[in-house]
Parts: C-alpha cells; sequence; structure tokens
C-alpha cells in the first residue's frame, strides 16, 4: 500500500572482521536500522556496535569446524549455503558482494540490489595472481582450476538474480560489464575521513598499510626502497609478511598489525603514502589524504578515481621498483606543488554521511520504480 514501509535484508559474505566491505555493512545498517542481516559465518564481537545490535542469520557452515577462520576453505560449498537462506516475507534485499552474497534467492516481488566491492576476484581477471600467491602443489593446483571453473560459471548464473547491480568504482563497473554483461550505477564506498585529520610536519618516512598479501605487489616497493635506500614502514598481516621480512634491507621495517592510534598517527607523518597494488576502489589512499599527506600510486584500479595527479599525489606506470623510484625521486624533486588541504579536500567527498545519503537515495527511488512496475493498472499491488 502507499506509505508502506519496505522490509530490509543485508546479505553479506562473511561477518568475521570490519573491513572495507564490512565497513559498508555498517553504514547500510545505519540507513536501514531495522534491517535483517544474513551471512555465511559470524563473529560478532570483531563487528561494529551497529552490525552487532541487528539480527544475524548465519549459515550451516558456521557449525563446521574452524569455519569462522578457516573460512576460505569452504569455498565450494558457499554458494549452496548462501541459497539456503529464507528471504521470503523481505520487501528488499541488499547483497555487499565480493564473493557468493549476490546468489542470494528472492521471490519475484522483492527488489534485490547487488552493492559490488568487485566480482570474485581469485575467480576472474586475478585468478592466475592468487594461484601464484597461493605456492599450491600440482594436485591441489588442480583442484583448486576445477573449482574454480564451476565456481566462474555459478557466479555468471547468480549475477542474473540481481535486479540492479552497484559498483564501488568505475573500476568495478567495467568488471561487472565484462564478466557479467551487465551495467551498473557507482556509488563510492563509505570513508571514515574524520577519524583522520592532519597534525604537524611530515617525518623521514615513507608508508604502506593494508593486507600483506601477493596482488598487493608491496615487493616492487619493498625492491624498490631497498635500491633507494629511503625508509619505508609497513603496517599489516598477511601471507606475504615472511618472505618480504627475507627480502628486506635495513631501511624497510614490516612492524605487523597495529592499534588505530598508532595507524593515524603513522598517515600523519609519513612523507607520502606508497600504493603499488591494483585495487577496486582502495580506501587506505583517501584515509592518507584525509591525513593531508599524498599519495604515490600505481596508475591502475581505484586510485585513478581518488588521487588527483599533481594535487593529491603521483602516480607510477609500471609495477617495477625502477618506476616507483622514479616518483618518488619526482616527489621529492617538489615537480608538483601537492597541497595537504587539497588532500584533505578530495578525501572528504568520500565520507560515510555522503554514501549514507547517495545509497538511501538510491534503494529508496528503486523500490518505489519496483513497486509501481509491480502494481496491477487498477492501482492494486500484484500478488
Amino acid at each position: 500500500m502507499p506509505g508502506k514501509q519496505p522490509k530490509v535484508a543485508i546479505v553479506h559474505y562473511w561477518l568475521v572482521s570490519m573491513r572495507g566491505g564490512e565497513k559498508v555493512v555498517d553504514q547500510l545498517v545505519r540507513v536501514f536500522p531495522q534491517a535483517d542481516i544474513f551471512t555465511l559465518v559470524c563473529l560478532p564481537e570483531r563487528l561494529s556496535e551497529a552490525i552487532r545490535s541487528r539480527p544475524i542469520k548465519t549459515s550451516f557452515l558456521q557449525k563446521l569446524p574452524k569455519a569462522t577462520s578457516l573460512y576460505q576453505n569452504f569455498l565450494p560449498l558457499m554458494p549452496l549455503a548462501i541459497e539456503q537462506f529464507d528471504l521470503a516475507g523481505y520487501d528488499i534485499v541488499i547483497s555487499s558482494d565480493a564473493s557468493v552474497a549476490k546468489g542470494a534467492v528472492t521471490g519475484p516481488d522483492t527488489l534485490h540490489i547487488n552493492y559490488c566491492h568487485s566480482p570474485m576476484r581469485y575467480a576472474w581477471d586475478m585468478y592466475h595472481d592468487y594461484m601464484e600467491g597461493l605456492g599450491l602443489g600440482r594436485l591441489k593446483k588442480i583442484a583448486m582450476a576445477i573449482t574454480m571453473n564451476y565456481m566462474r560459471m555459478w557466479d555468471v548464473a547468480a549475477s542474473n538474480r540481481v535486479d540492479l547491480f552497484v559498483a564501488n568504482s568505475e573500476f568495478v563497473k567495467g568488471r561487472i560489464r565484462k564478466h557479467y554483461r551487465r551495467e551498473a550505477d557507482v556509488i563510492n564506498p563509505p570513508v571514515d575521513v574524520d577519524g583522520f585529520t592532519p597534525q604537524g610536519e611530515p617525518g623521514d618516512f615513507y608508508l604502506i598499510l593494508g593486507q600483506i598479501i601477493p596482488y598487493k605487489r608491496i615487493d616492487v616497493a619493498v625492491d624498490a626502497f631497498n635500491r633507494s635506500g629511503r625508509k619505508l614502514i609497513i603496517i599489516g598481516e598477511g601471507s606475504e609478511v615472511a618472505r618480504l621480512k627475507a627480502m628486506a634491507g635495513p631501511n624497510v621495517s614490516l612492524i605487523g598489525h597495529q592499534p588505530f592510534d598508532v595507524i593515524r598517527d603513522h598517515y600523519r607523518r609519513c612523507k607520502a603514502f606508497i600504493f603499488p597494488g591494483v585495487e577496486d576502489f582502495g580506501i587506505t589512499p583517501l584515509e592518507a589524504q584525509a591525513s593531508g599527506r599524498p599519495v604515490l600510486a600505481y596508475r591502475g584500479g581505484g586510485a585513478l578515481e581518488t588521487v588527483l595527479e599533481g594535487k593529491t599525489g603521483l602516480f607510477f606506470e609500471e609495477q617495477t621498483a625502477e618506476s616507483l623510484n622514479g616518483a618518488v625521486d619526482r616527489f621529492e624533486r617538489g615537480d608538483h606543488a601537492i597541497d595537504p588541504q587539497a588532500c584533505v579536500a578530495n578525501a572528504a567527498r568520500y565520507s560515510e554521511s555522503r554514501f549514507r545519503e547517495r545509497i538511501g537515495s538510491y534503494v529508496l527511488k528503486a523500490w518505489d520504480e519496483h513497486r509501481m512496475r509491480t502494481m496491477a493498472p487498477s492501482g492494486k499491488e500484484v500478488a
């Protein structure tokens, strides 16, 4: 009936930490505070208060041994698990996805909006990068190849269950078009820019922060700084830590996971933030800019949308030590006058409040249009 408040469900692949995808869920819950949450596995103690405040329904994977820590090992079961959620009675389903959440099964009158962080990187365009980084033996490689073949077929089929795609960047929009042959609107993800502010003068080091995994290409930065002798600090954890520590010279420090206050302090005091990988969007370069610090990024992926060349950072053309060192040389020569306030202003465009405003308006407008399509000419809703 007119004025009816839609019943909303939020489907997310897994809730075991508060990284970029989970921060989107946190903001969605703030926009739709009555929404229920569905996820494959969950560790409530690691989630925000906003997420924990809502009913969270988990899949049968939650009951399997070590599922909350080794959930990625259950990838072949994830399509089955996501399809078991009973979403009958929900008017709107918002799937937040870089994996299998888009495969949730909804009824014909339900509006399914997929907020896509990326199509499955490990199944599509970054498949070979992931396979090389896993260090698998021959038999495991064969098993993984068979699994990924199945996952690609299922993923395309699942994409047809979505009514509207929303991409987190123009880069991801292109991936959606390539892999799913679907168009998408773009709403950039939320960045806690208010949590990062400039303070004081920069120190004597460059900074990298994030997961230490192969596709981030942090090895390129370690090689570059080994050669130049400049100081580099790397914050984060991941499968590449041991290898990079073995590579690193005395001027390169990997200091592991750090609390927020330490991270904020390093953002504020770094000469510049180094971003050598290809990301779907990339929140850390915006956190650095919110701290008044420039970004030196590889020219690819989401960084092309969030770094303003010559104003808030510089790009390097190849993922090589030589190319990265060339960008650092240009930065230190002062070829471009990068203003800290320009960095802050650019980051402010991606605030959490801006995301809530955009996604809330988008969903409700889509809901109104969906209801008009499902109403009979007499004005009565179709049963």
